[in-house]
């Protein structure tokens, strides 16, 4: 069967075996010329090197024999004679000549290594000769001193001195002719080193060249065998990939075409389905995303058995109502009210989605909305929610002067505020109804905690206030308040409520003020300092007229003046109504 017939997993397999064995072919080669390379090396650190470094400690050790010499006849010659010194300067001498011999044995005993080795190309012949010449020199040098020695001791002995100096003079005339010896076998052996230093850095260059050519020709081949493979594939490879440029933009209306006899024809008839399941997909997420969020219809797809059987989860529930909306809607036509109503939602909920949220209901003028995983991440769900209450805050002047032109009057029949609620715990997420219609909702404390804090800005005169948990979450990344402890309808223990006034350091003057007296009033109130209490809270009303927290706890002040509370009072306040 010829191999462009062959199935796409036997041609990549066949392209991987190609490359693997031309990839082997390779690296064998290379190993074989390194490890060349090494034993050539290898001779020259441990046999040339070292062999050249004897030759010139040898020069250095005939010095230092001379000179020991010298000491044993100086302290020969001393009176009266120090026979200790004498014997000690004697062995010093007798150690000193004995390692020229050693080291002219260690540079031959490497040199005949080197020529006993096969595996190097070295000049054995004049590795030979040095050889030699360096036992011939160790030789004479020894014939020639040994009479010479016994001689000088015996003058010294007898106290010739002329006779011991002309002795000296002979040595030192032998050792120059030694020394000369060893640098004209030093020269030659440099020669030798040079040779196997050249002998390296050819074998090495000639290993380079030759796996680079190789590895050029196993890049070659391979990329030829690769391509004569690919011509086949690329095509119908290209038409599924306009393909799937088209579905990325959004275009669901084209099939592709692709008659091929291997798994691109199978992935193109896959593909052809999978554009038909996307435009079902599509016709139901362009239905239901005008009732129901976008991100929860895509849940509902992509993950339908989550929202079947339910999470427990901890998200951030936040409910925004219109203050004034009765008042407002009895004086509207219902035209007019509808107009009204979808324009204040359209305003209210750009915030919610743009610091993406999920809008889960519209309860008359009210929002239900809520932050939390899979949707946002867990740490960021309070700040987002709390973010989007601002936004929506910040919106309220430009409402205000919209909703008189949008119904062609003068001014509203009474002035339009948010009032807002925001709660962080855990909720039963999930399809929540009977079998006949169900809704994608959430569920718990959080949520009722957050509809009770909406209502409560009614009696702190209030737009913004979360509860102690999401007041935690957020840190320090907001600018918060603490308004009271609370509590509301349905619970029996109380806890704090704060106020977002505004992004961190977003604050003026005049508002940290404020939050500073009016910290130092709920301190005193709930020590019972109700004097000092009043004085902080009227404080905080000189810093900013008009705030509705400091003038409900002047008043509750007063209040506890013709009644006050019993002795077990806590410094919380309890509701007792929505």
């Amino acid at each position: 069967m010829p191999i462009f017939n062959q199935s796409i997993r036997r041609k990549i397999v066949g392209i991987a075996l190609g490359l693997i064995v031309l990839m082997l072919v390779t690296s064998i080669l290379s190993m074989v010329m390194s490890s060349k390379v090494g034993v050539l090396l290898d001779e020259l650190t441990n046999r040339y090197i070292p062999a050249y470094g004897h030759l010139a400690r040898a020069n250095i050790r005939s010095l230092e024999r001379a000179l020991a010499l010298r000491r044993l006849v100086m302290t020969k010659m001393q009176s009266p004679s120090d026979e200790e010194a004498y014997t000690a300067r004697l062995h010093e001498f007798e150690e000193v000549d004995r390692k020229i011999e050693e080291e002219a044995e260690g540079a031959r005993s490497l040199i005949n290594a080197i020529i006993d080795d096969p595996r190097t190309p070295s000049d054995n012949a004049t590795l030979a000769r040095i050889e030699t010449r360096i036992e011939t020199a160790v030789t004479e040098l020894r014939r020639d001193l040994n009479e010479d020695h016994a001689k000088l001791l015996k003058q010294v002995d007898a106290r010739q001195m002329d006779d011991a100096r002309a002795t000296l003079e002979h040595l030192d005339v032998l050792r120059d002719q030694f020394n000369l010896k060893i640098d004209a076998i030093r020269a030659d052996m440099l020669k030798q080193v040079f040779f196997s230093t050249s002998q390296v850095i050819g074998h090495q260059r000639q290993a380079i060249i030759i796996s680079g050519i190789v590895t050029l020709l196993a890049a070659i081949v391979g990329f030829a065998f690769a391509l004569l493979v690919s011509s086949g594939i690329t095509r119908p490879v290209r038409l599924l990939l306009a393909g799937a440029r088209e579905v990325e933009a959004g275009r669901f209306d084209k099939s592709i075409t692709v008659s091929t006899q291997d798994e691109i024809g199978e992935l193109a008839a896959a593909f052809n389905r999978m554009i038909e399941q996307l435009r079902h997909n599509e016709r139901i997420r362009e239905t239901f995303g005008r009732y129901i969020d976008p991100k929860v219809v895509q849940g509902l797809i992509d993950r339908p058995e989550v929202t079947i059987d339910g999470q427990r989860r901890v998200m951030t529930i936040m409910f925004c109502d219109m203050s004034g909306f009765t008042a407002m809607s009895e004086g509207m036509t219902p035209r007019g009210l509808v107009k009204v109503m979808n324009h204040y939602f359209t305003v209210m909920s750009g915030p919610i989605r743009n610091n993406r949220g999920v809008i889960d209901k519209y309860i008359g003028d009210a929002i239900m909305s809520y932050w939390g995983p899979p949707f946002v991440e867990a740490d960021e769900q309070a700040v987002l929610a709390c973010l989007s209450a601002i936004d929506m805050a910040d919106q309220v002047p430009m409402l205000q002067k919209q909703l008189p032109d949008l119904l062609g009057i003068r001014a509203m029949p009474v002035p339009c505020d948010l009032r807002i609620g925001i709660a962080t715990g855990e909720v039963l997420t999930g399809s929540i109804g009977s079998e006949l219609m169900m809704s994608f909702t959430v569920m718990g404390d959080a949520v009722n905690l957050a509809s009770r804090l909406e209502a409560v800005n009614k009696v702190y005169g209030t737009r913004i206030l979360i509860s102690p948990a999401t007041a935690e979450a957020i840190g320090s990344l907001l600018e918060l308040r603490e308004i009271d402890r609370l509590a509301v309808v349905g619970q029996s223990a109380p806890q704090p409520i704060f106020e977002v006034m505004g992004r961190a350091g977003a604050l003026t003057a005049a508002q940290d003020s404020l939050r500073q007296h009016y910290a130092a009033g709920l301190t005193a109130y709930r020590a019972r300092r109700f004097d000092d209490a009043r004085t902080a809270f009227n404080a905080a009303l000189e810093s900013a007229p008009g705030d509705g927290p400091s003038q409900a706890m002047l008043d509750r002040i007063a209040q506890f003046g013709t009644s006050p509370p019993d002795a077990g009072w806590d410094g919380a306040w309890r509701m007792d109504h929505k």
